[in-house]
């Protein structure tokens, strides 16, 4: 009877989650072809990606539902939007003009609001996107919080897409403080499997000299892909 009752609900849970997950279009014309009814694009970003000519597109599209939009009675906003948020990248053929649908991630993209956290700004779109630069596919998260804490933490993730997948080729990270200024950011390359550490910052002088960057080698036996990724995730390394 344990063993029903676990199957059920997990059966249930796994039934909710594709509810608010509509089936994806693989081939379309349009851009807003990708767009299941009740969802709205929120940012786009466009560039070559795989490297044909074409210029491809990112998009990060959000459901509507009014249900998702709940009562917030801790510190910060009133109403908290938890509607699923997914990332598309579409690669265009440019012979036809049409897309096909290069990736998918649903559990990548952090929700507007977060309902353990009430004064976190929505770290997508209060100062962080997504962008394609030199062929890289970068998404850039920006953790603010209105109360609670001083710390500003950014992390950037770059992606190349290779053996039909995109890769995780890089990542940064800095955070500092609003209070005292206080800065510090980390980088790793893992094609060169290089990291650079730099302390000693502060925002509000300018003092080259306390900066000290540090460059470590490190182990890594394969890469990370966007299909790894949840909001979640910590970088190891």
């Amino acid at each position: 009877m344990k063993k029903l009752l676990l199957y059920t609900l997990l059966f249930l849970s796994f039934a909710g989650f594709a509810q608010q997950q509509p089936k994806k279009v693989k081939y379309a014309k349009s851009i807003n072809d990708f767009v299941p009814k009740g969802w709205k694009i929120i940012t786009t970003a466009k560039g070559d990606l795989n490297k044909d000519g074409a210029e491809d597109i990112a998009i990060v599209i959000e459901d509507t539902k009014k249900e998702n939009f709940i009562d917030n009675t801790n510190m910060g906003s009133s109403k908290l939007n938890v509607n699923p948020r997914t990332l598309l990248v579409l690669f265009k053929y440019k012979p036809y003009g049409s897309y096909s649908l290069g990736a998918s991630q649903d559990t990548f993209i952090p929700l507007e609001s977060d309902e353990e956290n009430s004064c976190l700004a929505d770290p997508l779109l209060q100062d962080g996107g997504i962008d394609i630069v030199k062929g890289n596919l970068i998404v850039d998260f920006n953790y603010w919080l209105s109360c609670g804490s001083y710390w500003v933490t950014n992390k950037q993730y770059t992606f190349r897409f290779q053996d039909n997948n995109f890769a995780l080729i890089g990542f940064d990270t800095s955070e500092y403080s609003r209070s005292s200024g206080e800065m510090s950011h980390t980088s790793v390359n893992f094609l060169t499997k290089k990291k650079s550490t730099t302390t000693g910052e502060n925002m509000f002088e300018d003092d080259a000299k306390k900066h000290k960057t540090v460059w470590e080698t490190i182990k890594i036996n394969e890469l990370l892909t966007l299909t790894d990724m949840t909001s979640d995730s910590e970088i190891h390394f």
